[in-house]
């Protein structure tokens, strides 16, 4: 997901094979079923152009990001301390970023469904 999120065009399976392979040597086919998986889950999309296609993201780095955190917190049994955990390993900054971002979202979320 890292090389379909920094490119700003849709990008081929081989575009994506050939950045990964700079890394470390993978299989197109591998890259491809991955990039399927990914396109199957919602995270990718996908257009016909020429004979193949071009991928680009559905869904941000940022939502990745805090579907990770969901995940987290669903494998704790006490949600809240994991939550008082987590915020007291955040700098100064990170915890104001969390304070405001947490004061812009309605009183009772529960209520806007």
């Amino acid at each position: 997901m890292r090389v379909v999120w920094a490119s700003v065009e849709p990008v081929s399976i081989q575009w994506i094979t050939d950045t990964l392979n700079e890394g470390r040597p993978l299989a197109y086919t591998t890259v491809m079923t991955v990039t399927e998986r990914l396109r199957s889950k919602g995270w990718v999309g996908r257009v016909k152009q020429g004979r193949s296609y071009r991928y680009s993201a559905l869904r941000s780095a940022e939502d990745y990001t805090a579907a990770l955190m969901e995940q987290a917190l669903e494998s704790s049994s006490d949600r809240a301390t994991a939550l008082l955990h987590f915020a007291g390993r955040l700098g100064a900054a990170e915890a104001a970023a969390l304070r405001k971002a947490l004061e812009a979202l309605p009183a009772d979320p529960d209520a806007e469904l």
